[in-house]
């Protein structure tokens, strides 16, 4: 019987690793939306070959944090108000899922998890720093996620997590008191950890809701200003 021998696969590749940088920079937001990737200029920053690169931005476009514009080129995606509200209501249906199985015998390990996130969100609040607020509400449901020990969970949420990234700039001034944004976390943790899961299934769903209504304003286009017709 003839023997198959494979290449070996440990390492990680020239364009997953591009890819990893490029996907790092949108969440954070070095890459904005709308920002425009030119393939020869990232080549030359990454000190490789054209094709990784290529491989790279064709990922993130299958995973649809780039889009192709025929002739123009390839962008960071712009999320819309109807983008924002999927984004959402997607975010809901995945972390609704990992919830159910924490639920299923693992609140502690949760409840555990999600410490770190919460500590960091009331210490960052205390101080008035927003930004470290939403790096900690971004860690938190991570670490929700992860905590469901499912790995197509995990993937599935992984792009949404970045796209939800995009908008926390604009969460950021959407709370008069970004304690209050830290309270809504402390509560959901203490609901998973041990409150009735009724309650922490409400007050994931109505977390979700909030960030929606809070965001929505934000996003609509301002009134054009009225003719002067004096």
């Amino acid at each position: 019987m003839s023997v198959i021998e494979f290449e070996p696969v440990n390492r990680q590749s020239t364009a997953e690793m591009i890819a990893d940088r490029l996907r790092d920079a949108i969440m954070h937001g070095a890459l904005g939306p709308g920002a425009q990737l030119v393939e020869a200029d990232l080549a030359a920053q990454f000190d490789v070959s054209r094709g990784p690169v290529r491989e790279a931005m064709q990922r993130l476009v299958s995973e649809g944090l780039l889009h192709s514009i025929r002739h123009r080129g390839i962008f960071v995606i712009e999320l819309t108000p109807e983008d924002v509200i999927d984004v959402y209501r997607a975010r809901t249906a995945i972390e609704g899922g990992a919830l159910e199985l924490i639920l299923d015998g693992r609140r502690t390990i949760a409840y555990e998890a999600l410490g770190p996130s919460v500590a960091d969100m009331l210490t960052c609040a205390e101080r008035g720093d927003s930004v470290g607020v939403s790096a900690a509400d971004q860690a938190f449901h991570e670490a929700l996620v992860d905590s469901a020990a499912s790995t197509r969970l995990t993937r599935a949420a992984r792009t949404l997590l970045i796209e939800t990234r995009m908008c926390l700039g604009a969460l950021q001034t959407a709370y008069p008191d970004i304690r209050d944004q830290a309270r809504e976390h402390v509560e959901l943790r203490e609901a998973i950890g041990e409150g009735s899961p009724a309650r922490a299934r409400t007050l994931l769903i109505d977390h979700m809701h909030d960030a929606v209504e809070r965001l929505r304003p934000l996003q609509q286009p301002e009134p054009e200003a009225e003719p002067d017709v004096s």
